[in-house]
């Protein structure tokens, strides 16, 4: 179920209802300001809400007032095993701090960190890795590591409420997808507090992107998790590309426009893989949010993207720009991706206006196949 309570990261809301969070972590050293820096406003170009930052050492501690200070985004210290370096993030201004309270020093730590926060608005994320698991629950962990995480994370939320503090958010992130899966959908039947996703070293950016939407996904559909990082081995961008496109594709956000592109078959004539790379390409340069069509050719394709704002089917000579399910124009093929984008940019121009579709005209599938027929 979704989270009941809400907690400010800097200026983003997570949880209660707020729009799903795009979060990403640096992989330059802190401590290096100007790389760090270039690094995090890449992420923020790219679309990334809350930026995170290793804090192993004390030299990283130190410039984290000048990161906070510079950082477009809200800056969460990533810490572990060190509570002196959570209370010097605290300190500085960061807008969370994320530490295992299981391996930051003991109660007695968890307690000095807890405080300081407090008294600084300052949230948290807590939660439970399958790579990290504390020792007592190692035996747990061979039969169900699913339910090893909650565990955890549960011993996590006990301590932190005996503190009198609620103001967190939590994980239970693993390698394998069906483990994290079944892990959050058994916390957030027992907590009300938001939730971080995540399928943590997921790989590379084919196969970390794949597990990444399907562990993502099938939470997000349920209405579970607040905020998502995708943990890519790869250059954060691209981790945050991924996750725009995951929200995108469940219709939970809108940033940019949303591309649809038929697969090729032996109907193709075009090389439509060639089409949809080029309209993709320019589409990038896009912040408007609208749909595009990329079609091989008039049978099946034009009607299955019919809901589409704009699109192209191609043709070997000529091809056929539509638009709100309408054929405008038919073209020559040479021309037809920059005819397109014409049409797009007029269509911005005059204020993004979407027509009312006549039920009694007829559709561009049947035109389009009525026309190539000829």
């Amino acid at each position: 179920m979704p989270s009941e309570l809400q907690i400010n990261v800097g200026n983003v809301p997570v949880g209660g209802g707020a729009p799903v969070a795009v979060q990403s972590m640096t992989t330059t050293a802190t401590h290096d300001v100007d790389a760090t820096m270039a690094q995090i406003g890449a992420l923020a170009s790219a679309g990334c809400e809350i930026v995170r930052v290793a804090v192993p050492k004390n030299e990283d501690a130190a410039v984290l007032a000048k990161l906070v200070y510079l950082s477009p985004l809200p800056v969460i210290a990533d810490i572990h095993f060190n509570a002196s370096l959570a209370l010097k993030a605290i300190e500085a201004g960061v807008a969370a701090v994320r530490i295992n309270p299981g391996n930051i020093g003991g109660p007695d730590k968890v307690e000095q960190v807890v405080r300081a926060a407090k008294a600084r608005g300052i949230p948290m994320r807590i939660g439970a890795n399958s790579g990290s698991l504390p020792e007592h629950l190692k035996e747990l962990a061979q039969k169900d590591t699913a339910e090893a995480l909650v565990v955890e994370a549960l011993e996590q939320v006990e301590l932190l409420e005996r503190l009198d503090y609620r103001d967190f958010k939590i994980s239970v992130k693993s390698s394998s997808v069906p483990t994290m899966i079944r892990a959050y959908r058994m916390l957030a039947d027992r907590v009300p507090y938001p939730l971080h996703l995540g399928v943590t070293e997921a790989g590379t950016p084919f196969a970390g992107s794949i597990k990444s939407a399907v562990g993502l996904g099938s939470l997000l559909m349920d209405g579970i998790g607040d905020t998502v990082r995708v943990s890519l081995t790869a250059d954060p961008v691209e981790e945050v590309k991924v996750a725009w496109e995951i929200l995108k594709a469940l219709g939970l956000r809108e940033r940019g426009p949303v591309m649809i592109a038929c697969p090729s078959c032996g109907r193709d004539n075009v090389g439509v893989h060639l089409l949809a790379e080029a309209v993709e390409e320019r589409l990038t340069a896009y912040p408007q949010a609208f749909e595009v069509a990329v079609m091989g050719c008039a049978v099946n394709g034009p009607g299955e993207a019919g809901d589409a704002d704009f699109g192209i089917a191609g043709g070997r000579e000529t091809g056929f720009v539509y638009a709100h399910g309408r054929v405008l124009k038919k073209v020559e093929s040479e021309i037809l991706v920059d005819e397109l984008f014409r049409e797009i940019d007029r269509w911005i121009a005059d204020g993004m206006v979407r027509p009312k579709r006549l039920k009694l005209a007829k559709p561009a599938a049947l035109m389009m196949a009525e026309a190539a027929q000829r």
